[in-house]
C-alpha cells in the first residue's frame, strides 16, 4: 500500500486511477460520539447541530446533501462570469511557480465555467501546518467536494484552502508541538504574515531534524520541511508549497486573498464598511439577537465601526474614523472621506479585511457554496448572516469540520485492558478516575442509597415539625444538611482511600488519557501531523481521507 501511494505522490501513477478507500487498509472506526457529548463543543454549536429552530435566522441552509441544490441555484444567480475570469487568471498567476497536479490545474480551469462551484476551508499559516486539525479541515473539504460531485454529477466542485495570508497574529502561528516539545520560530514580525521572509527557519529545521530522528519517514518529513521553508522567499509561498505537496493530487486549490485583482472585486463592499459602517450595524444587531436566544452563547467576535486594516509591507493597522477624518492606527497617516475613497479605488490591495469582513471577501470573490470550519469559526460565522443579507451576498452553508482522536493499536489494547469504552476518555480526568475506581472497587463507594434513606427519614421529621411546632423546621433542615454533608465526606474519604489502594490503575489511566488528550484538551488541537506521519508514513493522508465523512456530524475515535 505504501508503494502505491508513494508512486502517486511521485507522479508515476495518476491518483484518479485508484479509489483510495479500496487500496489502503480500511480505517478502524472505534467509536462515534455526538459532538455535544464530548464536552469540548459550545452550547451554540451543539444547538446548531441539533437544528435548534431558534437559530434558524442566523444561517442560510443546514449542511445536508439535498440542501446544496438550492444553494447552487442561489450562488449561480449572484456570481458573475466576469468574476470567474478574474479568479481563474489570479489563480493561474499564483500557481506559476508551483508544479501543480493535473487535477488541481483542471480545477483552476474549471472555475471559469458556470457550472463549477467551490467548498472552502480557511486556516492560518501555521508553521508546518500547526495542529493536526489543519489536515482534518482540508480533508473534510476534499471529501465534501467528492460527495457533492456524486450527488450533483452535472456540476464540478472544487475544494479550496483559503490561506490567511493577511493575518498579523504571528505568535499564534510561529510554533508547532512535537513529542510534547514546542518547536518555535523566533522572528521579528510586523504586517501581514504571508509577506514575512523565511529568515530564521533554518534554526527551526535544525531543531525539528534532531527531534524526528533518521528513519525513512523522518527523512521524508525533513525533506518536506526543507523544500517548503528553506527554498521559498515568503511564508505564503512556503505554505502553498506545503499544502500543495500534501493535498495537490486530490485537486486542492489554494487561494491567497492578498491580491490586487481580487481586492478590486471587493471595492464596493469595503466602501460600505468604511463609509456606511454597514457590517458594524448589522453584526451588532445579530449579537444582541443571539444573546437573547441564550445567555450561554459565547460571542466570538465584536465588530468595529470600520472592519478593515490599512496594509503595506511591514504595516497592518486598523482604520478608524474621528470627526470626519480616517486614521491608520499607530501611524501619522490620515485621509478625508474623498481621499480614502480615492485611495481605495487606486490601491484596493492596501485594504485588508478583519475577522468580520474576511468571510464576506471570500464569498464575493469565490463561487462558493459551503464554509468548513471548527466550532469557534462557525460561532462567529453565525454572527454574520444579516450583514451578508445587507450586502446582497449569498450566505454559505456552514459545516463543522471533522474531528477525531487517533489511537494506536497499543493504546486501543490499553483501553480494553482497563475495561473502558472510548467515550469514557472524554470525561474530565477527576471524573474518569472516580468512575474507574467505583467500577473496580471491591467495596461499594457509592452512598446514594444511604443518602436517599436519610432524606426519607428527614421527610418524616419535616412533617412532624409542620404538625407540632413550625419553628423547628429550620433546626430540622440544618440537621439534614449536616448529616448529608457527613455522608458526602465519608464517600470522598472512601474514594480517596481506594485511589491509594488502586494507585496502579490510577497511574495507568492518567497516563493513557494524558497521551490521547494532551494538556486535558483535544489531541487535534495540540498534536502536529508529523508525529503520526513518523508512525504511518504515506498511509496517513489516505487513511484520513477514507475515515473522515464531513456530512457525518459526530466525533470519531479512529484506530490506526
Amino acid at each position: 500500500m505504501l508503494l502505491i501511494h508513494l508512486n502517486v505522490f511521485l507522479g508515476r501513477v495518476k491518483p484518479e486511477n485508484f479509489i483510495f478507500d479500496r487500496i489502503i487498509e480500511v480505517s478502524m472506526e472505534v467509536a462515534c460520539i455526538p459532538f455535544k457529548k464530548t464536552g469540548y463543543f459550545s452550547s451554540l454549536i451543539s444547538d446548531y447541530l441539533d437544528e435548534n429552530k431558534k437559530l434558524k435566522p442566523f444561517y442560510n441552509r443546514f449542511p445536508k446533501i439535498e440542501e446544496f441544490k438550492a444553494q447552487i441555484e442561489e450562488k449561480s444567480n449572484s456570481y458573475p462570469q466576469t468574476s470567474r475570469k478574474i479568479l481563474k487568471q489570479v489563480l493561474q498567476e499564483q500557481y506559476e511557480d508551483v508544479k501543480a497536479s493535473k487535477t488541481t490545474l483542471s480545477n483552476i480551469s474549471a472555475l471559469a465555467q458556470d457550472e463549477t462551484f467551490t467548498v472552502v476551508t480557511g486556516h492560518q499559516l501555521n508553521i508546518f501546518t500547526g495542529p493536526l486539525y489543519f489536515l482534518y479541515k482540508i480533508i473534510s473539504t476534499i471529501n465534501l467536494a467528492k460527495a457533492l460531485k456524486k450527488a450533483y454529477p452535472g456540476n464540478t466542485f472544487v475544494p479550496v484552502y483559503w490561506m490567511a495570508t493577511e493575518d498579523h497574529d504571528f505568535d499564534e502561528i510561529n510554533y508547532f508541538n512535537l513529542h510534547s516539545k514546542k518547536i518555535q520560530w523566533n522572528h521579528n514580525s510586523s504586517g501581514a504574515v504571508g509577506r514575512l521572509s523565511i529568515e530564521g527557519l533554518e534554526a527551526v529545521f535544525d531543531a525539528f531534524s534532531k527531534e524526528v530522528g533518521h528513519n525513512n519517514n523522518a527523512e521524508n518529513l525533513k525533506d518536506l520541511f526543507k523544500k517548503a521553508y528553506l527554498e521559498h522567499n515568503s511564508l505564503s509561498e512556503a505554505t502553498r508549497y506545503l499544502a500543495d505537496t500534501l493535498f495537490g493530487e486530490y485537486g486542492l486549490v489554494i487561494v491567497d486573498g492578498d491580491d490586487v485583482k481580487l481586492k478590486n472585486l471587493f471595492i464596493p463592499y469595503i466602501e460600505k464598511d468604511i463609509i456606511e459602517n454597514l457590517s458594524y450595524t448589522r453584526v451588532s444587531e445579530t449579537i444582541t439577537a443571539l444573546e437573547s436566544v441564550s445567555s450561554s452563547y459565547d460571542i466570538q467576535v465584536n465588530p468595529r465601526e470600520i472592519n478593515h486594516f490599512y496594509l503595506k509591507d511591514g504595516l497592518r493597522e486598523r482604520l478608524f474614523e474621528r470627526e470626519g477624518f480616517f486614521y491608520v492606527n499607530n501611524t501619522d497617516i490620515k485621509f478625508t472621506k474623498d481621499e480614502i475613497l480615492l485611495e481605495l479605488n487606486a490601491h484596493p490591495e492596501r485594504f485588508s479585511p478583519n475577522v468580520v469582513t474576511r468571510p464576506l471577501y471570500q464569498e464575493v470573490v469565490l463561487p462558493n457554496l459551503c464554509y468548513i470550519g471548527g466550532g469557534g469559526e462557525l460561532a462567529y460565522w453565525l454572527e454574520l448572516k444579516s450583514s451578508f443579507d445587507a450586502m446582497k451576498v449569498p450566505f454559505p452553508i456552514l459545516l463543522l469540520r471533522n474531528s477525531a482522536v487517533m489511537i494506536s493499536e497499543k493504546e486501543n489494547k490499553k483501553i480494553q485492558n482497563l475495561d473502558l469504552v472510548p467515550a469514557d476518555l472524554f470525561l474530565k480526568q477527576t471524573s474518569l478516575i472516580n468512575k474507574r475506581i467505583r467500577d473496580i472497587s471491591n467495596i461499594d463507594i457509592d452512598l446514594s442509597s444511604q443518602k436517599e434513606h436519610l432524606s426519607n427519614q428527614f421527610e418524616a421529621l419535616f412533617k412532624m415539625a409542620e404538625e407540632t411546632d413550625k419553628s423547628f423546621l429550620g433546626a430540622v433542615k440544618a440537621q439534614e444538611v449536616k448529616q448529608l454533608n457527613g455522608l458526602n465526606n465519608l464517600e470522598k474519604r472512601l474514594l480517596k482511600a481506594q485511589k491509594l489502594k488502586l494507585k496502579d490503575q490510577v497511574i495507568r489511566l492518567t497516563a493513557l488519557q494524558n497521551k490521547l488528550f494532551p494538556n486535558q484538551s483535544l489531541q487535534e488541537r495540540s498534536l502536529n501531523f508529523s508525529e503520526l506521519y513518523l508512525e504511518m508514513g504515506d498511509k496517513l493522508i489516505p487513511f484520513l481521507l477514507n475515515a473522515l465523512n464531513p456530512l457525518k456530524q459526530e466525533f470519531l475515535v479512529l484506530k490506526y
